[in-house]
């Protein structure tokens, strides 16, 4: 057996069957692997959506996915998807050929040191010299994407390695015993105690769930925990989805762009849980504006519990283990006076934004969307005012909602959808993204169609980048520089290219009927939605 032999070896005792990438020389040997085995393919059409498209179906399936590409700039057009990953803590596996291991240090052709240029955006990376070790390195490369706080894992592994023969028999290790990575913490049952204490003396407690609760598979026990103790629940834009977005404990997205009764929410409350969080700036803007209340930090990763805000008690473990724990404890239920308070807030709260009545309104567009979709439908929101209007508007059901909220990288949406639905071939999928993002990663509705995925794509069009623009209006003076995108491409000649159907939109009275036709097209569909450019977030 040979090294690239090993490899497919490991996947397949890992239960992987589908692997997205894009090859070249360096990573030859292991295609030829792959052309031998049953594992799936997945050709896209850049490096980066390879990552991208791992990070949807690894979201998904709630499984770890993987990603191969070639060395040099095969390889570091991955990064930008490792470091999205890494932000959001989506555990993928990605491999990189390298040139010869005889080479490396010699700036030969298409040689990059990955190790070196992923170092601060993957959880850990394998450099892989000797056949024989592929199968403990894959090992303990998914063990630690999938523990912990999850995360993206490199092997860079040279193609001379890749074609050696290994001198001992394959045997893929049924067990992981790495020095100084020990990611089973055993919960601390005193501040356990102390968490329920806490709770119970506090007469406006609320939580804050981040995209930890969702990966950690939490939603459901802290759902049953809110409901049994009548304590509301506010989230953050990766946090959208614990909670059904219309169920009586969930008062919204908290931060910048969140709802402002979910910021008064938090302003309120005498008791601040964060729960699978770091409270980042967009969350919090100025952490030290809680000091006034006590904050619980519960998280499974020690590095994230006090990072951006000091705790008065924190909590590492697994969530959903700690939940289950809370659940049982003596912790004196709340009246509902102060859940009843926050709805008092929730209804007075008016939104004072004015938007175009030219052009389709995005809220009215997100609204209108959402009621349309199935319930367990999948919503993937790009970046930019498009990621912001959703987050504020999509009326979560029992589906997902899925977005960079770390990394903020524009171009995510389509081919991390495209990944969703292999994950969950059967679920009605929609991608919303900007004309300024969609531009990044349109290619891969050939990947689309060549895998016969019927995405939804939907693009508002403003003819700018709008997110930088309305920056560029509040904060310069109208002093508008590069975000000018024009009338181009011809997205008619777009669809066609890539055999989709095509419908645009252009008013409001115009939507009910025109998304009833797009979403009952049975073929891969775009839908163009003109916004007005003076339309803005805030």
């Amino acid at each position: 057996m040979i090294g690239a032999q090993a490899m497919i070896k490991c996947l397949e005792a890992e239960g992987i069957t589908r692997v997205f990438g894009y090859p070249g020389v360096t990573i030859a040997p292991f295609y030829n692997g792959l052309y031998e085995s049953d594992i799936e393919h997945v050709l896209v059409r850049h490096e980066q959506s390879a990552g991208h498209a791992a990070s949807g179906y690894a979201r998904m399936s709630r499984k770890t996915a993987v990603c191969c590409v070639t060395s040099g700039p095969g390889a570091t057009n991955l990064i930008t998807a490792l470091a999205t990953a890494y932000a959001d803590s989506i555990p993928i596996v990605a491999i990189t050929g390298q040139v010869s291991s005889k080479l490396l240090g010699r700036d030969v052709f298409q040689e990059a040191d990955m190790r070196g240029a992923t170092r601060s955006f993957v959880k850990h990376s394998f450099l892989v010299k000797d056949p024989d070790d592929i199968p403990r390195v894959f090992k303990e490369a998914f063990y630690i994407a999938s523990t912990g706080r999850k995360g993206p894992v490199l092997i860079d592994i040279p193609m001379d390695v890749q074609a050696a023969e290994l001198k001992k028999p394959f045997a893929y290790p049924d067990h992981v015993s790495i020095r100084g990575y020990k990611p089973e913490i055993k919960i601390n049952l005193i501040q356990l105690r102390k968490v329920a204490n806490m709770l119970s003396q506090s007469e406006k407690p609320l939580i804050c769930a981040g995209g930890g609760v969702i990966l950690g598979h939490g939603e459901e026990v802290i759902r049953e925990f809110c409901e049994k103790f009548n304590i509301p629940l506010v989230h953050t834009m990766m946090g959208m989805g614990v909670m059904p977005k219309r169920h009586p404990l969930n008062f919204g997205m908290l931060g910048n762009n969140g709802k402002p009764y979910a910021n008064k929410a938090v302003s309120k409350a005498d008791l601040l849980v964060v729960v699978g969080a770091r409270i980042a700036d967009r969350s919090i803007p100025k952490p030290e504006n809680l000091t006034r209340r006590a904050v619980i930090h519960i998280d499974i990763d020690t590095a994230e519990i006090g990072k951006n805000m000091g705790p008065t008690i924190p909590l590492v473990g697994d969530l959903k283990e700690i939940f289950s724990l809370l659940i049982e404890e003596d912790i004196a239920v709340k009246d509902s006076s102060w859940a009843d308070e926050l709805e008092v807030v929730k209804h007075e709260t008016v939104d004072t934004r004015k938007f175009s009545d030219r052009f389709v309104n995005p809220n009215v567009l997100v609204q209108t969307l959402s009621e349309k979709l199935a319930d367990d439908a999948i919503y993937v929101a790009d970046v930019g005012q498009n990621q912001l209007w959703s987050a504020d508007n999509y009326i979560m059901k029992d589906g997902r909602f899925l977005t960079t909220g770390g990394m903020g990288t524009m171009g995510y949406s389509i081919p991390a959808a495209l990944g969703a639905m292999m994950a969950c071939p059967g679920k009605q999928t929609v991608a919303v993204i900007g004309d300024g993002a969609f531009q990044m990663t349109m290619n891969e509705l050939a990947t689309m169609k060549l895998n016969d995925i019927k995405l939804k794509v939907i693009i508002m069009k403003n003819g700018f980048l709008g997110l930088v623009k309305e920056y560029q209006h509040n904060l310069y003076d109208e002093h508008y520089m590069g975000v000018r995108l024009g009338d181009w491409p011809l997205y008619d000649k777009i669809a066609e290219a890539y055999g989709m159907s095509y419908y645009e939109c252009d008013a409001n009275d115009k939507l009910d009927g025109v998304l009833d036709s797009f979403l009952g097209d049975p073929e891969a569909s775009l839908l163009v939605c003109r916004i007005d450019e003076a339309d803005r977030v805030k």
